[in-house]
């Protein structure tokens, strides 16, 4: 307490890592032991999070973990009424003093809903500090895998969102020696059909659940003309072309 006020907690956001367990980072384990409560980002259809059940074995017992609602939906006006609400959520909670965590599977700052309700929380509430803790990304995670440099020497590296299909590559395909297209999921058929139309369809691997039960590893691309979509779905590609090396488990 200073003046009469009391202290305002502190944001973490925290990158809990892609899905393995053991790729947590250290810091990102200190803080959650050290936090007042956890966030968790759900769709309305689905309350479990991946990322809780990485962080549960690293909190306090009895912390709290309250997830909060991101609709999936195109009406820019009422997602942006929604990062609002979850933003206030949040602000109240670190107004009372105490120190929260919002965690994020990958990277807290890469493709994720953590992104969203920081700037809102940065614009309706600049006194609150906050600490983003970065963490592994899939992407990252995926080459170590497959063994597979992501860049090197004086290549380009194109991070691509998978949400709208192909489009937004076929635009820039001559733009980069490299590209990664994340949230493939329901449209890696035409994000194939694209990396096909750019003569780079052989020179891709995708990955289905990376470092989960389930996992696949696939270099060929025609496989998702036709493969049911799963969520966890990411494609590496390179000019270059690749060299998988199915890296074996060790203890």
């Amino acid at each position: 307490m200073k003046g009469g006020k009391m202290a305002q907690g502190i944001l973490y956001g925290i990158g809990v890592g892609p899905g393995d367990p053991d790729f947590i980072t250290l810091k990102a384990v200190r803080i959650l032991s050290q936090v007042d409560i956890v966030f968790a980002a759900s769709s309305a259809r689905n309350t479990h999070s991946q990322a809780v059940e990485i962080a549960k074995p690293h909190l306090k017992a009895g912390v709290p973990i309250q997830m909060i609602s991101f609709p999936m939906i195109r009406d820019k006006k009422a997602m942006e009424a929604a990062w609002q609400d979850n933003a206030r959520t949040v602000i109240k909670v670190l107004e009372q003093g105490k120190n929260a965590a919002f965690i994020t599977l990958g990277d807290c700052l890469t493709y994720s809903t953590y992104g969203y309700v920081l700037k809102h929380i940065q614009k309706l509430a600049p006194h609150i500090e906050i600490c983003s803790i970065p963490g592994i990304t899939s992407y990252q995670a995926a080459a170590a895998r497959i063994n597979t440099p992501l860049v090197e020497g004086e290549e380009s590296m194109m991070l691509v969102s998978g949400v709208t299909g192909g489009d937004k590559f076929r635009k820039l395909s001559d733009r980069a020696d490299n590209v990664v297209f994340l949230k493939a999921y329901r449209n890696a058929h035409d994000i194939t059909k694209a990396l096909d139309e750019a003569g780079m369809a052989d020179k891709s691997v995708g990955i289905v659940r990376c470092g989960l039960e389930g996992e696949q590893i696939i270099s060929d691309m025609d496989v998702f003309q036709k493969k049911k979509p799963d969520y966890w779905t990411l494609i590496i590609s390179k000019k270059s072309g690749l060299c998988v090396q199915d890296k074996k488990e060790t203890e």
